[in-house]
């Protein structure tokens, strides 16, 4: 549970969305072909999941999917 209270913490946010941004540079720019723009769509979760403060790995711990109601609960 520690690592979902970090990912709904301000620098868990700021960590997934500098991976995702990261992911789709390297797929767009550095890796080519198909294997590229799958790494990069693979970016898009954690960056998706940074700005709109959303855990996907809370509910499989039965936590809530959002992450202003995990940090709430504490």
């Amino acid at each position: 549970m520690a690592l979902v209270d970090f990912l709904a913490s301000s620098m868990g946010r700021w960590l997934r969305i500098v991976v995702g941004i990261a992911l789709i540079l390297i797929g767009l720019l550095v890796l080519e072909g198909t294997g590229g723009v799958v790494v990069a769509i693979i970016g898009l979760v954690p960056l998706a999941a940074g700005v709109f403060d959303f855990c996907i790995l809370a509910p499989l711990l039965g936590l809530a999917f959002w992450g202003r109601e995990i940090r709430q609960r504490k």
